[in-house]
């Protein structure tokens, strides 16, 4: 029984981990070790246009792989961060990235939602205070003689 324990143990530690297994070859690895690590980090955030849920580290896909060593290159020619991922979103577009970058049109697509909310929810509240304040008071006892004399003439 302890011996079956440990091998279904082993088995769901291996299940676990295995989504976390790089698809990055070893031929694709850089010798200089800080390089390799600025390349992993950005291949983290950019997203594999093939896969669409995993990272380009991630992917097996060929694009993935492609992406992978676009951005080795351009390490290798000297260019910073930003300089990649920019190259990267210039030729791939804003989707590439895992993490959009915050401009207008993020903004826009986001905002709305919560503008629409307090504009209807604006609406609500003035159509609520404008039917309170129209709605009729009790007659005074001088105003119900009066209306009382006009119905009996008529």
């Amino acid at each position: 029984m302890r011996r079956g324990t440990l091998a279904s143990l082993v088995l769901l530690l291996a299940l676990l981990f295995a989504g976390a297994a790089q698809a990055v070859k070893p031929d694709e690895v850089l010798a200089d070790p800080a390089l390799e690590a600025r390349a992993r980090a950005l291949s983290e955030g950019l997203r594999c246009m093939v896969c669409q849920n995993q990272s380009i580290d991630e992917s097996d896909a060929d694009l993935a792989r492609d992406l992978r060593i676009l951005v080795r290159q351009r390490l290798v020619a000297g260019d910073t961060d930003q300089q990649v991922m920019d190259y990267v979103v210039s030729r791939y577009g804003e989707f590439v990235l895992l993490k959009p970058r915050f401009n207008l049109r993020n903004a826009l697509l986001w905002g709305t939602p919560v503008l629409l909310l307090l504009v209807g929810g604006t609406c609500i509240l003035l159509a609520a205070r404008s039917r309170r304040s129209t709605a009729t008071n009790a007659l005074t006892a001088d105003e119900q003689a009066a209306l009382d004399a006009m119905l009996r003439r008529d």
